[in-house]
């Protein structure tokens, strides 16, 4: 598969410091934040520095390994302690993203076999969960290009693409990869209220590939179903359960709706560290709420009446059963029939 759209990487490992491209900041600054401790990882991670659940996840791997540094100076006999509290912070750091605590129990099972200074070992861990992130997503495009038929044209919502991973991206992967094939004729993105991922990162992520995307508000997907203007939904996952319930950007729930009426297909592309199968179905999935000021204001101006409230979750579920295709790095799967086993 040729990986010509595939030049946007927002987060590095360099001079032995975390990278994080600003997320909040895009499109109109590219600003790298430079973390040399836990504290500041975790704190990203909450402020939506870096976000996606498989970038998350990264990220997080790369924080144990600064944790792992700063107590071993501390303490070469008794870092695995002075680190505990700090795991725990980064764990509750979103809650609904399972790729995070998966990471850092990728993380953790390196523990024991570790004599001495932990960094190289940790470090060398960090960047094979950062590489294999990378590799699978590569590996989900051409799967999930091959179930597109010619003339594809796509909506996705949120952003599931390089910015929320190591690389290329969950649901943007199967897009780039439909786009270099010509498969995928045209890309819809949902703007993605209230944090306009869709409008501030989606887009500009695909452009800085040079591939075209139009841009429309929540409220419209169903006027461009309905005008046949789409053949394809195709979104990532923070948590898929295992029935194939499925934890996405909110909104998702309501664009699945919409495709089963209008008969149009819809993917969830996701790694299999996004799978939880010790959760039986989606009623299970803690959802977190975020602040309301992220729906009454932007950019600390005040948008809505003083006085009104806001219900703010991040995410919502979307039903196995209105969903056509899994696509992970492991295979294409079908949440409706008993394939959800085989991630087991």
């Amino acid at each position: 598969m040729n990986h010509q759209y595939d030049t946007v990487r927002p987060i590095n490992w360099y001079n032995e410091q975390l990278h994080l491209l600003d997320q909040r900041k895009l499109p109109h600054e590219q600003t790298i934040m430079i973390l040399e401790q836990v504290a500041e990882v975790t704190k990203a991670i909450k402020d939506m520095v870096v976000r996606g659940a498989p970038a998350i996840g990264i990220t997080a791997a790369y924080g144990v390994v600064l944790a792992a540094k700063d107590a071993y100076t501390k303490s070469n006999t008794n870092w695995q302690t002075i680190i505990d509290n700090d795991l725990q912070q980064l764990a509750q750091a979103r809650p609904t993203a399972v790729n995070l605590v998966w990471a850092l129990k990728q993380m953790q099972a390196k523990f024991n076999s570790i004599d001495g200074n932990p960094v190289p070992i940790l470090l060398e861990e960090a960047k094979r969960i950062h590489q294999e992130d990378i590799n699978a997503n590569y590996r989900m495009g051409e799967l999930g290009e091959k179930l597109l038929s010619n003339n594809s044209r796509v909506l996705t919502h949120c952003n599931a693409g390089a910015l929320a991973t190591g690389g290329y991206g969950t649901a943007l992967g199967v897009i780039r990869s439909g786009y270099a094939t010509g498969k995928i004729t045209e890309v819809y993105a949902d703007e993605t209220r209230p944090w306009l991922q869709g409008s501030r990162l989606t887009a500009w992520e695909l452009l800085q590939d040079n591939i075209p995307v139009t841009l429309s508000v929540e409220g419209a997907a169903a006027s461009l179903m309905q005008r046949k203007l789409i053949d394809w939904v195709i979104v990532g996952s923070d948590r898929i359960t295992a029935n194939g319930d499925v934890a996405n950007k909110i909104g998702t729930y309501g664009l699945a709706i919409l495709a089963r009426q209008h008969g149009v297909k819809f993917m969830v592309v996701a790694p299999t560290s996004t799978v939880d199968m010790n959760l039986t179905d989606g009623s299970q999935i803690e959802i977190e709420n975020r602040a309301t000021e992220e729906v009454l204001t932007l950019a600390g101006q005040n948008i809505a009446t003083i006085g009104a409230k806001a219900w703010n979750p991040a995410f919502d579920v979307t039903p196995a059963e209105l969903v056509d295709f899994i696509v992970t790095e492991k295979g294409i799967v079908k949440p409706q029939s008993s394939d959800m086993d085989v991630l087991g």
